[in-house]
């Protein structure tokens, strides 16, 4: 392993309000938490916790805005707007995605990627802005007009993480303001700083004062957000147990939600697959992101006839990843986001171990230069059993489990043995199987000799406990629709009101 380090690396200290109604606005109470920069370790951060007055009144301001100018507004309208924010994020690309890495220590390239293609889902879906459309129902009455509208619902709730914050609250947000929602976001509070960026630029961008509000805290401000009774809808993104919580106590109130929860996918490797292909992508669905992502790839069933060879390439290959400042172009692996992940990750390579998983590379703390955060060597556990807690918990950090299979039916089974379904990989050369095995594994995305690629227009969301919903594509949008039908008497015939006609 090597490391590529800078310099030096400041940590600006900065403070960060409530964005609610086109403005900052500080809390009425003296509650605050601290942001840490997990490459330095260093303090970096200080937010507002929002209480439940605090939610109220950016609650309030989404439902104004909902009744007001942002109703009125023709769709097209909205459309365009949406775009022009999507144009003032990429052209801040830089901007937020250096802010990014000192918020959660992924790589710059990454973050700020995914604020430049921001643009790409915001002109997309500001382009569906204007094609919802109703339909008219043909009825045997032909007196009578019957004929339906799609409706926004209102106030829509949406609760971010921390490992790819814009790009995930985009892909939220912009649906439902295409519908015609206003929103609440409440973010991780690992990386709430981008997120108040973002309606920054909105406003910039010239969606009108409440449209889009952002209330920072911890987990009692998302549930102020949840039980608040004008927040029609809520989109989650985030761990199992929490989308669980949440969907219980909308349910309570009737409201709904979408659920994109956690992940534990499949990377199958059978013999004919062209293995540098195959050694790529496994490597890159665990190791791109450091393990830290929904669909990281974090179980490969590779084939006996291929594992120790297969094995072989990827341990040495995570041998040679360069772990360093994330701010670097030479850098591969930046830290893990807090000190609760690394420890998490360093617990869960020793339950593999004392399970009977054996360790071929990886899974401890290091020291990279003089940084002082939350780096680990990429973890690769081998001869892992099915049983094994690392096979059925996500990890959510750099930790591959390897295992092998027989034939196709075998490692289907081991594939869906899991109470994840988000995503799965297949590497194969032979056509026919690459399509059964698509319809076989129980995964709401099945990548075939390619991992990790995703589209505006395409739906993604998960099977079993991966979540509820899907984002992207035209579901998206309707996900945050209602249906009205109107019905219309066309004839001049008064009838008997106590005689009903078929």
């Amino acid at each position: 392993m090597s490391a590529a380090v800078s310099p030096s690396h400041e940590d600006p200290y900065r403070k960060y309000v409530h964005f609610v109604d086109g403005a900052d606005r500080d809390t009425d109470h003296d509650h605050y938490f601290e942001s840490v920069n997990p490459t330095t370790g260093r303090l970096w951060g200080r937010f507002a916790i929002a209480d439940d007055v605090d939610v109220d009144v950016a609650v309030q301001s989404a439902h104004r805005a909902f009744r007001g100018e942002w109703s009125q507004m023709s769709a097209s309208k909205r459309g365009s707007l949406m775009t022009r924010w999507g144009e003032a994020i990429a052209n801040n690309a830089d901007f937020i995605g250096r802010l990014e890495v000192t918020q959660n220590g992924k790589l710059l390239a990454e973050m700020k990627l995914q604020a430049q293609i921001a643009l790409d889902w915001l002109r997309y879906f500001g382009g569906l802005a204007d094609k919802i459309e109703g339909s008219v129902i043909p009825l045997n009455q032909t007196s009578v007009l019957n004929y339906t509208l799609r409706e926004p619902l209102g106030v829509v709730g949406v609760i971010t993480p921390w490992n790819s914050p814009t790009f995930l609250t985009i892909m939220s947000v912009a649906p439902a303001l295409a519908a015609g929602n206003t929103v609440v976001l409440k973010p991780s509070e690992v990386t709430s700083a981008s997120a108040i960026e973002l309606a920054r630029l909105a406003k910039v961008a010239g969606i009108p004062d409440g449209v889009i509000n952002v209330v920072t805290g911890l987990r009692r401000t998302g549930e102020a957000i949840v039980d608040h009774p004008l927040v029609r809808k809520v989109a989650f993104t985030g761990s199992v147990g929490a989308g669980k919580a949440i969907a219980g106590r909308l349910s309570q109130r009737l409201a709904s939600y979408t659920l994109e929860l956690g992940g534990k996918s499949p990377n199958i490797v059978f013999p004919d697959a062209n293995l540098d292909q195959a050694e790529a992508g496994v490597l890159a669905g665990i190791f791109a992101a450091a393990g830290q992502t929904c669909i990281a790839g974090s179980r490969a069933y590779i084939h006996e006839a291929i594992y120790d060879e297969l094995v072989d390439r990827l341990t040495r290959r995570a041998k040679s990843i360069v772990l360093g400042d994330p701010l670097l172009t030479s850098t591969q692996m930046g830290p893990v986001a807090t000190s609760a992940q690394l420890e998490k990750d360093l617990t869960i390579v020793a339950q593999a171990r004392d399970d009977g998983a054996e360790l071929a590379y990886g899974g401890e703390r290091v020291s990279v230069g003089d940084f002082g955060g939350y780096f680990i060597s990429p973890a690769i556990l081998t001869g892992v059993s099915q049983n094994n807690r690392v096979m059925r918990n996500e990890v959510f950090g750099p930790v591959l489990a390897i295992a092998k299979f027989k034939d196709e039916d075998e490692v289907v089974c081991l594939a869906n043995d899991s109470p994840f379904g988000l995503a799965a990989g297949v590497w194969t050369n032979d056509i026919k199987r690459g399509h059964r095995m698509a319809r076989r594994l129980e995964a709401g995305t099945v990548w075939l000799n390619t991992y990790r690629a995703l589209a505006f227009n395409s739906p993604f969301g998960g099977y079993k406990d991966s979540g509820v919903g899907r984002v992207n594509g035209i579901d998206a949008v309707n996900s945050f629709l209602q249906t009205k039908s109107v019905w219309c008497e066309l004839g001049d015939e008064v009838r008997d009101p106590f005689v009903l006609k078929a």
